[in-house]
């Protein structure tokens, strides 16, 4: 197998999904060198931190000296760096491929499409998550999914779980699992559901808590809510599923996809049905069934997919 090294520039090498997929490429024998942008762009309980043009002015010549030191291409996570992947990929003396994989938020209500959208058309070739985002692309694209570390993402028993986080083993708990102050993940929905329920519940906001602990959060919940706006994804569907916790949803990215035969968990649009659904769950207490739908898909298949969207771009196959 010829070795490959690749240049991986992210705005976030911290998301879990993009854990996986250093991890995916490296069990697939990719060298990976990840160039995250300068500064910090994080939710936070009530407010967003956000980068600076400066720290994007920073990035630039960081990505151009780094391009130059023998890579095989560069791959631009996150449409924010498509311009940097172009910068790179047009120096005399390297040329390099470009691969893009968009996450989701891209073409829907942000700012930054049109300064993302034309350097992301020059990419060879396009790499999407889901089916549901190809038709925001525009062109052919290659669906990779996520996959979810089953071996971290499995069932624990609830008590063990609120113990090892401190949560009240006597409290029924929804859990949203994001920041309250990330808009598309309406916030405002969640609480109006949770608080709307005939039955006492508690709805717990939880985000940025170390990748090793979010299966406890998971498990210690009664239920997990999502109530988006728009996704791509979202893994916490994947995930909550492999633990078998019961999940309610609003009809966003692949939810209905993951939780459609899976016992205890729905898919609902408006919130009248979001509450009947989580009173459903809540009332029944039981657990989900949906771990083994996703098994079947492992980190290591994720790598060799991309291992041949690598190949078929170094061979300027068409898409």
């Amino acid at each position: 197998m010829t070795s490959r090294r690749v240049l991986s520039l992210t705005t976030t090498e911290w998301r879990s999904f993009y854990e996986t997929q250093v991890a995916a490429l490296e069990s697939a024998g990719i060298e990976v060198t990840t160039l995250s942008v300068p500064g910090d762009h994080r939710a936070v309980a009530d407010d967003v931190r956000r980068r600076t043009p400066v720290d994007y002015l920073r990035y630039l010549p960081n990505v151009l000296r780094e391009a130059g030191t023998g890579y095989d291409l560069v791959h631009a996570n996150y449409g924010l760096t498509a311009p940097f992947a172009a910068a790179a990929s047009a120096l005399p003396t390297t040329q390099l491929p470009v691969v893009c994989t968009l996450w989701g938020g891209e073409y829907v209500g942000n700012r930054y499409t049109p300064v993302m959208k034309p350097f992301v058309s020059r990419a060879d070739r396009i790499v999407v998550p889901s089916n549901v985002m190809v038709d925001r692309i525009g062109r052919p694209c290659d669906v990779i999914p996520f996959p979810v570390d089953t071996a971290l993402f499995r069932p624990i028993p609830t008590e063990e779980a609120r113990r090892y986080i401190g949560w009240d083993p006597g409290e029924r708990i929804v859990l949203f699992p994001y920041a309250p102050s990330r808009t598309e993940k309406n916030f405002p929905l969640a609480k109006r559901t949770v608080d709307g329920l005939e039955l006492d519940a508690t709805l717990r906001a939880v985000a940025n808590q170390p990748y090793e602990d979010v299966p406890y959060y998971l498990n210690a919940a009664d239920a997990v809510l999502i109530t988006s706006r728009f996704e791509s994804g979202p893994m916490t569907v994947k995930e909550a599923t492999a633990c078998n916790v019961p999940v309610v949803s609003r009809d966003v990215g692949f939810a209905r996809d993951v939780l459609e035969d899976v016992s205890n968990s729905y898919v609902a649009d408006d919130e009248r049905a979001l509450r009947a659904r989580l009173a459903d769950v809540l009332a029944t207490g039981e657990p989900a069934d949906g771990r083994d739908r996703i098994s079947g898909y492992t980190v290591a298949d994720m790598g060799e997919r991309l291992r041949g969207v690598y190949e078929r771009c170094l061979e300027n196959e068409p898409t």
